[in-house]
């Protein structure tokens, strides 16, 4: 799909970070952009940033886990700037640091209901606007590397778990889609120079509402000094034109996906050789 100057996009997760960096490359090539985000004053800020370069722009405060929120939301947007041709569904929390059997089930709840229910609820809200309208766009959804390996070195497994479900879904949508002029991308980042960190300051009241979770805190140095949020925006913007399903912005990490294919490979020789009746 051609990024024609004009287009309406969503943008969750916006006020920050990688939807920051989205937002601002997306308003860059003449796109209006729906900024949205849970911490309204965050939204606001990137929106500055946009409208000061000469962009459109409007702020959205959103809750992604909160399926009325995302609707109305995309109600106000198409109010203010027409169809929407481009969502990125990039809001996501970080839940590290703890194992699994210690996670609290309020804890649980909030990082399914914002990884994985946020990523469907926008797609619900979204695909059937731009079916109706029959032309082309396109539907970003950000997942992570960590959708399609666990890093032995971290404890991420409740974090994968739903980036994994965010590629499962996107791969889905990609399917049903095919014959439509709707594309779908996977954004899938290693390290990126974001708070996401500090997630929990922006969990609703309804989930438990804000807290401080220091087991998530060891990210933040991690995250220092790598890549840089509008670099990830700008390779956002060279998919949707390519028509990419899959974006990897870190291509060093790749052996990390290799190994895990290698594991599966072995494991289907294994049982290869046992229907076979040979010794392993």
């Amino acid at each position: 799909m051609k990024i024609q100057a004009g287009m309406c996009a969503y943008v969750s997760g916006a006020g920050s970070g990688i939807g920051r960096g989205i937002a601002l490359a997306l308003a860059e090539r003449g796109v209006r952009v729906g900024v949205c985000d849970i911490r309204e004053d965050d939204a606001a800020e990137t929106s500055r940033l946009i409208q000061a370069a000469g962009g459109s722009a409007l702020t959205l405060g959103v809750d992604v886990s909160d399926r009325d929120s995302v609707e109305q939301a995309m109600v106000a947007l198409e109010g203010a700037f027409g169809p929407i041709a481009i969502a990125c569904n990039n809001a996501g929390i970080a839940l590290h640091g703890v194992p699994l059997h210690e996670i609290s089930a309020a804890d649980w709840q909030w990082v399914i209901d914002v990884n994985i229910m946020g990523v469907i609820h926008g797609i619900q809200a979204v695909i059937p606007r731009m079916l109706a309208a029959q032309r082309p766009a396109h539907v970003v959804n950000t997942a992570s590397i960590g959708g399609f390996q666990v890093n032995p070195n971290f404890l991420t497994g409740a974090y994968s778990m739903t980036k994994y479900a965010v590629v499962a879904l996107s791969e889905g949508l990609h399917n049903e889609l095919q014959g439509t002029p709707i594309g779908v991308s996977i954004l899938a980042p290693a390290a990126v120079d974001t708070r996401i960190h500090l997630s929990e300051r922006s969990r609703p009241e309804r989930l438990g509402g804000a807290t401080v979770r220091a087991q998530n805190h060891f990210m933040g140095d991690l995250l220092k000094g790598s890549m840089a949020p509008d670099d990830v925006g700008q390779r956002v913007i060279h998919a949707i034109e390519a028509n990419e399903l899959y974006i990897f912005t870190h291509p060093d990490t790749q052996h990390w996906l290799d190994r895990r294919h290698a594991a599966i490979t072995a494991a289907f020789d294994q049982a290869r050789h046992l229907a076979q009746g040979k010794p392993t």
